[in-house]
């Protein structure tokens, strides 16, 4: 309704209503003063506000604060320490060769969330495919990886930057028994980077190597 449209403070209808009325009490109260300067010295008393007059100013009082107030500040973004930064090289589109220099696919990693998290969309070049998504989790002071692909696999991992290489590890089940997977990044001078996945079926005595992978920049 328009007499509630309110603006900052009170109603605008009713703003006005009392603005009026202060023009009219203040016009009555000079005219009384004016009469009280003819009237005798001993007769004359100091002249109240009116009360009206008072009770208008006090309501239109928070509106005039509520213009000057100023405006909240902004929150910062929540991902700037550096942890949270460590795995921003692996960024961008890549086109991925194994260690022999097939192809394998392309991999397109974006940052989301404010720079929080970090997206990997990876396409094989036999139609396998696959998601996961990375995030410096500051409680734990570690970095978590959540993986899941075309074919139903799921795969969490846990890790951190060390010797210059991203290093996530997780565990999986091959029919029923427990396999340790270690996943590494590295940035190389040349400006690719390697993806060394291993695993071990002998609790980490020996390992294995899943995928060797080379990026280059698309």
């Amino acid at each position: 309704m328009a007499l509630f449209g309110q603006r900052g403070g009170a109603p605008v209808a009713l703003r006005r209503a009392f603005a009026a009325l202060i023009v009219r009490q203040t016009t009555q109260h000079a005219n009384a003063g004016r009469a009280r300067r003819h009237a005798p010295m001993r007769l004359r008393a100091p002249l109240p506000l009116p009360a009206v007059v008072v009770s208008a100013m006090l309501l239109l009082a928070p509106s005039a604060a509520h213009a000057d107030s100023p405006a909240p500040p902004v929150k910062p973004p929540g991902c700037t320490a550096p942890p949270h930064r460590q795995f921003d090289f692996w960024l961008g589109e890549w086109d991925v060769t194994d260690a022999k220099g097939k192809t394998a696919g392309r991999n397109r990693i974006v940052a989301l969330h404010d720079g929080c998290v970090l997206q990997e969309n990876w396409s094989g070049t036999g139609g396998f495919t696959g998601t996961s998504l990375n995030a410096y989790d500051a409680e734990r002071k570690t970095w978590h990886q959540t993986w899941v692909d075309n074919n139903g696999g799921v795969l969490q991992l846990d890790g951190e930057l060390a010797a210059g290489k991203m290093v996530l590890r997780g565990e999986t089940l091959d029919e029923g028994k427990k396999v340790l997977q270690r996943i590494s990044w590295q940035p190389l001078p040349d400006g690719r980077v390697r993806q060394l996945w291993e695993s071990s079926k002998d609790g980490g005595g020996t390992w294995t190597v899943a995928f060797d992978g080379y990026y280059a920049r698309h």
